[in-house]
């Protein structure tokens, strides 16, 4: 079986991550890296295990007709200019979230991808971790009944300590709290309600007053409230000024029981003690670091689907613009103080 080639757009943490976890899948191999640093070849495809060519030019990679995707990972402020150049160059997608800081650019970037007829894969990848493929399990099987509200919140201290601290820090970089790391959360709340049929946002923001958050041009502290249009109720904190341990919350109640992370309850299983919770041994999204996250099954999934011929299942652009156009709407709620209603 012939393995797709992939491209990388910029070589930094999550390139390197992506990397490994596209080789491990056995369904493709990374080919190619474009940086504006120059990379030495030899180290670069010793350290990765296969062999791969540095660009310089963006233009001479997308050129490389044996390159079948392109794995964008350079900042997300870059990332419209370069999705549509991979798309016009007639590449398949991997896109790093968050897709975009802005919905022009969401419109741009879906405009291009829609007119080349290429497929995508955008790493909202807690979809394809441990944990949540049991909690949609649960649901799928009718053991919460019909939930009607649910609540992810992302708590990750992102300070002086951390990687990306060092750009995520402007406005124009990072943009804001949910875009910049709780837009997980988001993504996540809306797979486990099973809808993104949100009706309207209202959304309130701010900000740590210990010194090592005070660089952050933007409100680091978020909370949203979700209605669908169905009537059932959402709620994501997004939280990168905490000083606490990463957590990843989650709590969903329903007609017949209710999740709280890896615990639940249910009247569908004979006769639980309803005074405590029942848990699930599977491993929860506890980790802010790449290396940690579930890449290699979400590519292992987009590569299957590629060679099939069909859309990438819960991550395509589709999926994933829905989840951007919300968190648009959220931000936009917290800068007016207004509650902001959502186009279909």
């Amino acid at each position: 079986m012939k393995k797709f080639n992939v491209g990388i757009i910029g070589y930094g943490w999550a390139a390197t991550a992506h990397i490994d976890a596209i080789n491990a899948t056995g369904q493709a191999q990374v080919t190619a890296v474009y940086s504006s640093r120059v990379l030495n070849d030899d180290e670069l495809s010793a350290r990765h295990g296969s062999k791969i060519k540095s660009h310089t030019k963006l233009e001479a990679m997308l050129a490389d007709r044996n390159l079948d995707v392109i794995d964008v990972t350079s900042y997300p402020y870059q990332h419209a200019d370069q999705v549509i150049a991979a798309a016009n160059a007639g590449k398949h997608l991997i896109i790093e979230k968050p897709l975009c800081l802005a919905e022009r650019d969401l419109q741009r970037m879906q405009a291009a991808i829609k007119k080349a007829k290429v497929k995508t894969c955008v790493c909202f990848e807690c979809r394809f971790s441990a944990e949540f493929r049991t909690i949609r399990s649960v649901i799928d099987a009718g053991l919460l009944g019909q939930i009607h509200y649910g609540e992810v919140d992302y708590y990750h201290g992102i300070g002086p300590w951390y990687g990306q601290y060092r750009w995520n820090i402007r406005k124009d970089a990072g943009g804001s709290s949910l875009l910049s790391a709780g837009c997980h959360a988001m993504d996540a709340l809306l797979y486990c309600m099973g809808s993104t049929d949100v009706a309207e946002v209202s959304s309130y923001s701010t900000g740590s007053s210990n010194a090592a958050f005070k660089k952050y041009e933007y409100d680091t502290t978020s909370v949203t409230i979700l209605k669908f249009r169905d009537g059932r109720l959402g709620k994501v904190a997004s939280v990168i000024d905490c000083l606490q341990p990463y957590y990843f919350h989650t709590h969903l109640v329903g007609s017949e029981g209710s999740m709280l992370d890896n615990k639940f309850h249910s009247t569908k299983l004979g006769a639980l003690d309803k005074s405590r919770w029942s848990e699930l041994a599977t491993q929860l999204v506890d980790s802010g670091d790449v290396k940690d996250h579930p890449y290699q099954t979400q590519f292992e999934a987009f590569f299957t689907a590629l060679r099939d011929g069909r859309e990438m299942p819960h991550t395509s652009m589709a999926d994933a613009a829905r989840t951007h156009e919300i968190i648009f709407a959220a931000d936009e709620s917290a800068a007016t103080g207004k509650p902001v209603k959502i186009r279909r």
